[in-house]
C-alpha cells in the first residue's frame, strides 16, 4: 500500500537480504575488507559474527555479486545442527556432486570437483551460514576439507556466518586445528545513530524516494533506539512506520508515529504488553504517595502525562486507520 502512496518503485525494507541495497556501514566497511583480505590468502576460514539481522548474508551477497562468475565456484549452504557426515553431503549437494553412498564415496567426489576446478583456473568458496548450529564434528569436517591442495595449494576456501555463539564454540579447546586455519574474523555491531539516519535515507532513495515521506531527525532517532542499530530490526520498524504514514496521509513521520508502531510492534511480540514496561494502573500503583498530604513526585507527573497523551495519540490515530479502511471498502462497493 504505501508503495503507490508514496511513489516507491520498490520496498525499501523488505525483511530479506538484498544486495541491490547494501549500504556500506562502518562496521560493514571493516567486515567487507576481512572478507577480501581473506580471499586475497586463497586458503583457510574466514569467520563472521554477528546478532541476527545484523546483516551478515547481506554483506556476503554483495562479496558474491562482485566476484567473477568465470573465477569462482561458489556453494552456500545453511545448516541447522547437521552431524558431520551429513554436512558433508550437503558440501557434495552444493557443488554439484553425489551425495550418494558412502562416506568415503563422497569425499572422493568432493576433492576430484575441487580439483577439477583447478585445472581449468576456477577457485572453490563455501559459505557456510548458521554456522553456530554446528557441532564441533562437523566443523572437523570442514578443516579437513580445507587440507585438500594441489601442488602446494589449498582446493577450497570456507567461510563461516553464525551468530555470536559461533565464537565461543570456535574457542573450545577441540577445534584448536581449526583457529589455527582462520585468516580474518570479524564480528558485525549494529549501526551508529548517524549511520541509522544515513542507512533509512540510502535505501528510500535506491527506490526512487524523492523527500516525501519526510522523517523527522527525532523520528530517526528513535528508530535507532528502538532497533539499537541492528539492520532488520531497522527494517521491520520503518516498514510498518511507512505503512501507518501511507494509512494516515502523512507527509511526515514524526517521533510520536515511531514511538507508537514501536510499541505496537513489541506488543506483537510479548502478548500485549509492551516489554520492560508496567502497564499504567500499576505504575501509578507503585509511585502512589506513601502518607496522607505528601505530594506525587514531578517525575511521576511527567510520565503518567507522556502515557496519556501516548494514549491519546494512539486511539487517533487508530481512528485515522479505521477510517481510511472505511474510505476504501467503499470505493470498492462503488466499483462493483
Amino acid at each position: 500500500m504505501y508503495l503507490d502512496y508514496y511513489g516507491f518503485t520498490a520496498h525499501p525494507f523488505l525483511m530479506t537480504p538484498d544486495a541491490r541495497l547494501f549500504f556500506a556501514s562502518s562496521v560493514h566497511a571493516r567486515a567487507h575488507a576481512h572478507l577480501v583480505y581473506g580471499l586475497a590468502q586463497r586458503e583457510g576460514f574466514i569467520i563472521i559474527t554477528g546478532e541476527v539481522g545484523a546483516g551478515k548474508t547481506t554483506l556476503v551477497e554483495r562479496l558474491c555479486a562482485e566476484l567473477d562468475p568465470n573465477s569462482f565456484t561458489i556453494a552456500r549452504i545453511m545448516t541447522s545442527q547437521v552431524a558431520g557426515d551429513d554436512l558433508l553431503r550437503l558440501v557434495a549437494d552444493a557443488f554439484g556432486v553425489s551425495s550418494d553412498g558412502t562416506k568415503a564415496a563422497v569425499l572422493r567426489g568432493i576433492m576430484d570437483a575441487l580439483r577439477a576446478g583447478e585445472s581449468v583456473g576456477r577457485r572453490h568458496l563455501l559459505i557456510v551460514d548458521e554456522a553456530q548450529g554446528l557441532p564441533p564434528s562437523a566443523l572437523e569436517e570442514l578443516r579437513m576439507l580445507s587440507n585438500v591442495t594441489e601442488d602446494g595449494r589449498a582446493l577450497l576456501q570456507t567461510i563461516l556466518l553464525g551468530q555470536p555463539q559461533l565464537r565461543r564454540t570456535i574457542a573450545s579447546p577441540d577445534l584448536d586445528q581449526l583457529r589455527q586455519r582462520v585468516l580474518a574474523s570479524y564480528h558485525l555491531g549494529g549501526l551508529s545513530k548517524d549511520e541509522t539516519h544515513a542507512y533509512v535515507e540510502h535505501r528510500m532513495r535506491a527506490v526512487g524516494w524523492s523527500g516525501t515521506p519526510q522523517w523527522e531527525p527525532e523520528a530517526l532517532d528513535l528508530v535507532y533506539r528502538f532497533s539499537s542499530g541492528i539492520p532488520r530490526r531497522i527494517n521491520r520498524l520503518c516498514a510498518r512506520v511507512l505503512l501507518g504514514g501511507a494509512l494516515e496521509h502523512a507527509q511526515t513521520l514524526t517521533a510520536p508515529m515511531v514511538e507508537i508502531t514501536a510499541r505496537e510492534l513489541e506488543e506483537d511480540l510479548t502478548g500485549g504488553q509492551p516489554a520492560g514496561r508496567a502497564p499504567l494502573r500499576e505504575f501509578a500503583a507503585q509511585h502512589q504517595p506513601t502518607h496522607e498530604g505528601a505530594s506525587v513526585p514531578a517525575s511521576v507527573i511527567t510520565e503518567l502525562s507522556r502515557r496519556i497523551e501516548m494514549l491519546e495519540i494512539q486511539a487517533a490515530r487508530r481512528e485515522r486507520v479505521f477510517n481510511r479502511l472505511m474510505d476504501l471498502f467503499s470505493g470498492l462497493d462503488q466499483r462493483r
